[in-house]
């Protein structure tokens, strides 16, 4: 799409972005109440989709939006955008606000959810190893039900301009007692002796989806895990560690702060957790049901 305008998808039509408009009004501008998702595109198809949706739901579920689509509805919408933007690889963001109102705390049942979602191109080439990356690490700002996928990102956006003013790709927050709870807009993992050491699902971190499959991945490879809450002393001595999320799949960190992890490298499990989550995201592509 170099030589023409991306389109967009907003409220059920297909527009060029520079057409796309939402009233100043709308509750996600004002308060942040809204949710959103985003799905890697690979091979041209969406990758985890319906983990995501089911992910979508519960979000709107726990601050009571509507949900005025189904999930094959969406897909074929969300397959359209990708066409109508001849994207192979890359990023799909999925937002959904409460909608318009004037401007108050309360909300009611009268709001009309707006829905919108766009294509971004991709960070890395799937197929190639990237190289280990750096994190800053920053305090953890974020509110408290972190469960919840909100467009209130505000405490991220601090925690990533700092690692990027520090030159380092991504940011490893760490809370007010000095545990590690996940990087930016990634979840995080090390491995040491041959375990892979995770994070515990609650409220304190998002349930990524990219990690959920990595999980069911590791699980098939028969690694170990040591599933608890850990500190940051613990994760630099590290055999390995990486990130997951939707836009970079399994990615290989080789540096936090100033301090090396191992010899700075992808590891070993980390390049075969890539191949094989990969592997896996193309054999679950998502398929909707027959008419």
């Amino acid at each position: 799409m170099l030589d023409q305008q991306r389109i967009v998808f907003l409220n059920e039509k297909f527009v060029p972005e520079a057409e796309a408009s939402l009233p100043i009004f709308d509750r996600g501008l004002l308060f942040a109440d809204a949710v959103y998702e985003g799905f890697g595109i690979l091979d041209g198809q969406i990758v985890d989709f319906i983990y995501h949706m089911q992910r979508l739901e519960q979000s709107l579920a726990k601050i009571a939006i509507p949900i005025t689509f189904t999930t094959d509805s969406m897909f074929h919408d969300m397959m359209a955008l990708i066409e109508k933007n001849a994207v192979t690889n890359g990023f799909l963001y999925l937002h959904v606000t409460r909608g318009a109102g004037d401007r108050a705390f309360h909300y009611h049942d009268g709001y009309t959810p707006n829905i919108f979602a766009f294509t971004q191109g991709e960070k890395f080439a799937a197929d190639d190893m990237p190289p280990a990356i750096t994190l800053h690490t920053a305090p953890d700002l974020r509110w408290a039900r972190r469960d919840i996928k909100s467009t209130n990102l505000l405490a991220q956006v601090m925690a990533k301009h700092a690692a990027h003013k520090a030159g380092d790709y991504e940011a490893l927050m760490i809370d007010q007692d000095g545990y590690v709870t996940e990087a930016g807009s990634s979840s995080f993992f090390y491995i040491k002796d041959g375990d892979l050491f995770v994070r515990p699902v609650t409220n304190e971190i998002l349930h990524g989806i990219t990690r959920q499959t990595m999980l069911r991945v590791a699980q098939q490879m028969d690694l170990k895990f040591v599933e608890r809450v850990y500190k940051l002393d613990e994760v630099l001595e590290a055999d390995e560690a990486f990130i997951t999320a939707s836009s970079i799949y399994v990615l290989p960190v080789g540096k936090i702060d100033s301090y090396l992890i191992a010899d700075g490298q992808a590891g070993r499990f980390t390049i075969a957790l890539r191949k094989a989550y990969l592997e896996t995201a193309r054999a679950e592509f998502y398929q909707p049901k027959a008419n």
